[in-house]
């Protein structure tokens, strides 16, 4: 579980945000940091016993993402994050490996695995993989410990069919997507509970085998 104070300080960020008042409330954001570092800490051990590619020596710090924003290319120059992105990165030998990600934010946290806009080469396998395979990979979407907790991201969708496919093709729908992601939704409540671990621990279990047809996909 995390701390109220936890959200509260993301919210209060949100609201100010500006470095003056971020200096002033340092002391606050060290103590929530460490509260989000011991939560990392608890959910390493639980995702290297499922995906044996996630090292369970994955050092917490290394998870957590900055709450400093790179405002150089950004319109919006709010200096600081108003969420903390939690990465469990898989860096497998020589190809690109679908990641876990955990995103903290009032109202808005989730659960997330697989390839967010991913290389052009890196997208043809997986469709190719998709068309060959399409009953294994609706059977994983079908699951019961999937449709349960997971959505398939439909934001980077394809207006037409992708080259080589047809508009009528029975998998058109995946084939459209530009992205291969799923999200488990997660309310604060459950953030603030004892049982967000387990929670959590449930949801890594329910991801793996999609984590698993993406990275079999473009390991060929």
């Amino acid at each position: 579980m995390i701390q109220a104070e936890t959200l509260s300080f993301i919210k209060d960020v949100t609201e100010n945000n500006d470095r003056e008042w971020f200096a002033a409330n340092k002391g606050r954001y060290e103590v929530v940091k460490e509260d989000i570092l011991s939560l990392i800490e608890k959910l390493i051990p639980k995702l290297a016993a499922i995906d044996p590619e996630f090292s369970i020596d994955t050092p917490a710090k290394k998870c957590l993402m900055r709450i400093y924003r790179d405002v150089r290319f950004s319109k919006n120059k709010d200096p600081y994050k108003n969420n903390y992105g939690i990465s469990f990165s898989v860096k497998a030998k020589g190809i690109p490996s679908p990641d876990y990600y955990l995103h903290i934010q009032p109202g808005k946290s989730f659960f997330g695995a697989g390839f967010w806009m991913p290389e052009a080469p890196v997208l043809k396998l997986i469709r190719e993989e998709i068309d060959y395979n399409a009953p294994e990979f609706t059977s994983i979407l079908e699951s019961k410990g999937f449709a349960s907790l997971y959505e398939l991201s439909k934001e980077d969708t394809l207006k037409n069919a992708p080259k080589g496919y047809d508009i009528d093709h029975p998998q058109i729908k995946l084939l459209k997507l530009k992205s291969f992601i799923a999200i488990c939704p997660i309310t604060d409540a459950e953030l603030l509970s004892p049982k967000i671990v387990d929670k959590l621990k449930t949801a890594f279990e329910s991801i793996y085998p999609f984590v698993l047809f993406l990275r079999n996909a473009v390991a060929q």
